[in-house]
């Protein structure tokens, strides 16, 4: 029997049948039909991924190279440079960074993952903002850089402790890579481009992999009894875990890499009295925070009850008091603690740890702290 039509504004990912033979409950995301989760359920799903091994299907990722025309590809990364805060030029051949598109005025346009690969840079983006990004390359970078989008790849996540006993049984040196290596691998005979990364705090690898093969290294991957399928739902709740923000509630346009607690991320050549200070959108107010401070920071909460605290959840400085002070940015359940976690934006004079504010859930003041992320330990091999 055929498949369904999937509604004319939902892509697909290669691995779409696959999710559907694993019984991936699919829903609607930036603008794909991606699973939420299978049948173990998210708790599962999550605790899973962090005792052994998950297996993410993260195609909706855009995945482009920026091609130097010049073949050098300290050129691109200069060209790069233009229109992110970070030290792309200093990126080693066979490593990548991350790093944040900015605006005019600061706020972060997405953020992504930059690899030198050697002759060319290969940048992965968020699904949602994939199109004004590539066209963002193509207008700023344009006379150094050939952009060209990878439409031809397919994305796997794999996370876990397990990850890397893995991915070893299909590329033999995998248990050789630090965290952050990154560069073309081949990976049970296909043409991969591997790093050691992801977005859930756990040690584990991205493998793009040529589309038409994705099924086919999916299938291998799950083969191992370690390794389940994990949805959407499970990559949230360990990413909130990890501390980690996701694109359009944690940082948007709205948000400096200062507020949002990501000076880390730029390195000091790009700050002020580096050798390449500056020359990003919004230069000037960024450089202004890392110097003088924000007003305002992202920062962790533990609630002090069961109940979780969600996004959108207005915060103040007292159980009474009538004007909020900030916002849960995301929230939910810590399903590795027990207990619920959030972060969100407060002023900078109540970002200490251990402040007591209050979130309005339904009416009712619910105290929290602000506490110290990762809530859950990284486990990256450096």
């Amino acid at each position: 029997m055929a498949e369904p039509a999937a509604p004319l504004s939902l892509k697909r990912t290669p691995l779409h049948a696959l999710h559907g033979s694993l019984g991936g409950k699919m829903v609607p995301f930036a603008g794909y039909e991606m699973p939420v989760q299978y049948a173990p359920g998210v708790l599962k799903e999550h605790l899973h991924t962090r005792s052994a091994a998950g297996l993410f299907d993260v195609s909706h990722m855009g995945q482009v190279a920026l091609v130097p025309k010049s073949g050098k590809v300290a050129d691109a990364g200069a060209a790069l440079e233009r229109l992110v805060p970070q030290d792309i030029v200093g990126i080693p051949a066979g490593r990548q960074r991350y790093a944040q598109f900015t605006n005019a005025d600061g706020g972060i346009l997405d953020d992504l993952m930059v690899a030198n690969f050697g002759e060319h840079l290969v940048l992965v983006v968020n699904a949602a903002c994939k199109d004004a990004d590539i066209k963002l390359l193509r207008d700023g970078l344009s006379d150094v850089c050939d952009v060209q989008p990878l439409t031809d790849r397919a994305l796997l996540a794999l996370q876990g402790p397990k990850a890397a006993s893995v991915l070893a049984k299909f590329y033999a040196e995998a248990e050789g890579m630090r965290f952050m290596d990154a560069g073309p691998r081949m990976v049970d005979g296909l043409p991969c481009y591997v790093s050691r990364s992801g977005y859930t705090g756990e040690d584990g690898y991205e493998i793009s992999v040529p589309a038409a093969k994705a099924e086919q290294l999916a299938e291998a991957l799950l083969s191992d009894n370690d390794v389940l399928p994990i949805g959407l739902g499970a990559r949230d709740s360990l990413r909130l875990e990890a501390g980690l923000c996701l694109y359009g509630h944690d940082i948007d346009t709205t948000t400096t890499p200062v507020e949002a607690a990501l000076e880390w991320s730029v390195q000091k050549v790009r700050r002020t009295g580096g050798a390449r200070a500056g020359g990003f959108p919004g230069a000037d107010r960024i450089l202004v925070q890392f110097d003088g401070g924000a007003t305002r920071r992202r920062v962790g909460f533990r609630p002090e009850g069961r109940a979780p605290v969600r996004e959108g959840a207005p915060l103040f400085a007292s159980a009474d008091s009538a004007e909020p002070i900030g916002q849960v940015t995301s929230g939910g359940f810590g399903p590795t603690l027990n207990a619920p976690v959030a972060m969100g934006y407060v002023p900078t004079a109540l970002s200490a740890i251990d402040t007591r504010l209050f979130a309005d859930v339904r009416g009712q003041r619910l105290p929290l702290r602000v506490a110290a992320m990762p809530f859950v330990p990284n486990t990256y091999k450096r």
